[in-house]
C-alpha cells in the first residue's frame, strides 16, 4: 500500500471511528504509528464484544447493494425488481437490528425472497429463522452445512445466552448452481474448508451510476488442515482463481486476519465511499487487489500441499 493510499485509508477510519465513538486517532498521534483499522476494531479484541459498537447504522455501497448487518460480520441485501436477496443473516443480540436496517434503507422485509447462508457458522446463520419466519424467503446453504445448521438448533453461543432457534432446512446448493431473480444470474461453488461446505457466489452484479461491476462473495477457499485438506484447497482456490472479471469482493466479515485486506476492509471503504465526490471510482471497486488475492491464496495452497505431501512421505 502507497503512503497517499495509507493516509487516506487513516483519515477515513478516523472519521467512521468517531460514528462509532471509538478514539482511534488518540491511539495514533503519528502516521508512522497508525492507528488500528475500524473494521479489525469490530472484529478482533476486546471491543468487539460490546453490543452497542456493533450496531452500526446501514449505508449503500451500490445502487442496488446495503450493508445492513452489525460491524463485525456483513449482512448484505441486493435488490431486483423481482424481489431482493440476503446474504447471511447475522446472529443473536443483533438481528432486530439488522432487520430495522432493513426497514431503514426503505426495504420491506416481505419483498426478500432469498436468504442466501455462506456457512455453518452461528455468526452467519443465526438470524436465519428469525428472517425465514419474518420474509417468507427460501432459505439456501450448502448440504454438509445444512447438517450444521441442524446441529446449532437448542445450542447457546457466545454472544447471547439464549438457545438458538434453527431455519427450516430449504434449498441445497450444490456447485455450479444458479439462482436467477429479476436482473441477477447468480452462480454458485461449493468449497469445503472453513467448514464442511462454504458456499460461495459470483457474478453479482451491481450497478453504480451508468456503470456495472462483478462481485464475488462467499469464502476464501482455503482447505482443511491435512493432506486431503490441502489437495481439496487447491481445487477451491483454483476453481475461485479461475472465475473472470471480478471487480468486487463482498467480504463476509469486515476484517480479514491477521493483517487485513489490502485498501482497507469493509468500514475504512465505506468511509471512503461516505466522501466520495462525483467521478471518484467506488472504493469497493477494486479488481487488482481481488486477482492478487485469488492468486496469493492458490499460490499459498499449492505451497501446503507440497509440504503436506513432503511430510506424509517422510512418515
Amino acid at each position: 500500500m502507497n503512503r497517499t493510499l495509507r493516509i487516506t485509508t487513516f483519515a477515513a477510519s478516523c472519521a467512521l471511528a468517531a460514528g462509532l465513538g471509538l478514539n482511534l486517532e488518540a491511539a495514533a498521534p503519528a502516521s508512522a504509528q497508525g492507528a488500528e483499522p475500524v473494521s479489525k476494531t469490530c472484529r478482533e479484541g476486546p471491543r468487539s464484544r460490546e453490543i452497542e459498537l456493533q450496531k452500526i447504522e446501514p449505508f449503500k455501497m451500490f445502487d442496488n447493494l446495503y450493508h445492513v448487518g452489525p460491524c463485525y460480520v456483513a449482512v448484505y441485501l441486493l435488490t431486483t425488481p423481482a424481489g431482493d436477496v440476503l446474504f447471511d443473516t447475522t446472529q443473536e443480540p443483533f438481528v432486530d437490528h439488522t432487520i430495522a436496517n432493513i426497514r431503514k434503507v426503505g426495504v420491506n422485509p416481505r419483498d426478500i425472497k432469498y436468504i442466501v447462508l455462506a456457512h455453518g457458522h452461528l455468526d452467519h446463520v443465526g438470524g436465519a429463522k428469525r428472517l425465514q419466519e419474518l420474509t417468507g424467503a427460501r432459505v439456501l446453504a450448502a448440504e454438509e452445512d445444512w447438517k450444521m445448521i441442524d446441529a446449532l438448533q437448542g445450542k447457546t453461543g457466545n454472544r447471547d445466552p439464549k438457545p438458538n432457534e434453527m431455519p427450516k432446512r430449504d434449498m441445497v446448493m450444490k456447485d455450479g448452481d444458479s439462482l436467477k431473480i429479476g436482473d441477477q444470474d447468480i452462480r454458485f461453488i461449493v468449497t469445503p474448508g472453513h467448514t464442511p461446505g462454504v458456499l460461495s457466489a459470483y457474478n453479482i452484479m451491481l450497478k453504480d451510476g451508468n456503470n456495472t461491476y462483478k462481485a464475488f462473495w462467499g469464502g476464501g477457499g482455503g482447505g482443511a488442515e491435512g493432506l486431503k485438506g490441502a489437495e481439496v484447497g487447491v481445487v477451491n482456490t483454483k476453481k475461485i482463481a479461475d472465475i473472470q472479471g471480478i471487480q468486487v469482493n463482498l467480504m463476509p466479515h469486515s476484517w480479514a486476519p491477521p493483517n487485513g485486506y489490502p485498501g482497507g476492509g469493509i468500514h475504512e471503504r465505506a468511509a471512503l465511499l461516505k466522501t466520495r465526490k462525483a467521478g471518484d471510482p467506488n472504493p469497493f471497486v477494486d479488481a487488482a487487489t481481488w486477482n492478487a488475492r485469488a492468486k496469493r491464496t492458490y499460490d499459498n495452497e499449492t505451497k501446503r500441499l507440497a509440504e503436506e505431501k513432503s511430510k506424509a512421505g517422510a512418515k
